[in-house]
Order: structure tokens, then sequence, then C-alpha cells
């Protein structure tokens, strides 16, 4: 098992000491990504709707940067520092993912990284 490190200059750069994604064996493990600009390194103004749209920009920017994309995600984790911005968020992911969609867990959290509202990891075939 080989693993290899994936980098999109895309989205935002790791904020901490871990990859964007990492391949192996014909997956990609994506870390979580947050709404940010890559471009200013801050979260986009408009609440969860808005940041849920650059979040998954961003993550499919890194999916691309590993050979894959959206459609070949498996399963996600999205994580909502308040489960009220449930409908908004699902609005939008529902715009950007198909049938069959992945699996999902959603689970309300404490606070995120930079007070982004949400953050959204996934893993995708390669």
């Amino acid at each position: 098992m080989t693993r290899q490190a994936v980098v999109s200059t895309q989205a935002p750069a790791a904020i901490g000491p871990y990859s964007q994604a990492v391949s192996t064996d014909g997956f990609v493990f994506c870390s979580g990504q947050l709404g940010m600009d890559p471009a200013t390194g801050h979260v986009v103004p408009g609440g969860a709707a808005a940041e849920t749209e650059a979040v998954l920009t961003n993550l499919a920017a890194v999916l691309a940067a590993a050979g894959s994309s959206l459609d070949r995600v498996l399963k996600t984790t999205v994580f909502l520092t308040d489960l009220r911005d449930f409908q908004a968020m699902n609005d939008v992911y529902a715009r950007h993912f198909t049938a069959p969609y992945p699996s999902r867990s959603t689970v309300q959290v404490a606070a995120l990284p930079r007070g982004a509202k949400v953050e959204i990891e996934a893993t995708a075939l390669k």
C-alpha cells in the first residue's frame, strides 16, 4: 500500500499538519473542507448556504487534483455548528450530488476552525 498526498491550489491550503487528501489503493480520503475562499483564506460571508457552496467547490477541487470527482464520492461527514442550518446546507448539498447519493453522517459540533459554520469531509473512489 502506498499513500500519496493530494494538493490542490484551487482549494484552501491545509491550516495544520495534515494533507488536503490522501489517495491509496483506488480511494481518496479528503480532509474536512471549510467554506473558505482559497485566494483570501477567509470564510465566505453569507451564512451556511454560502459556506456549503464554497465547501463543495473546494472539495471538488481537491478531488479533481486526486483524479476523482464529486460523482465518485462514497461517504461524507458534515459538521455543523448549529443543526438549525441543516436545511440550508442540505439544499446546497442536494444540487452537487446525484443518485445514488453518498452515504452521509451529519453532526453538530461546538465550533469549527476560523469560525466556520460548515465543514465536510469525504471518501471517494479515485
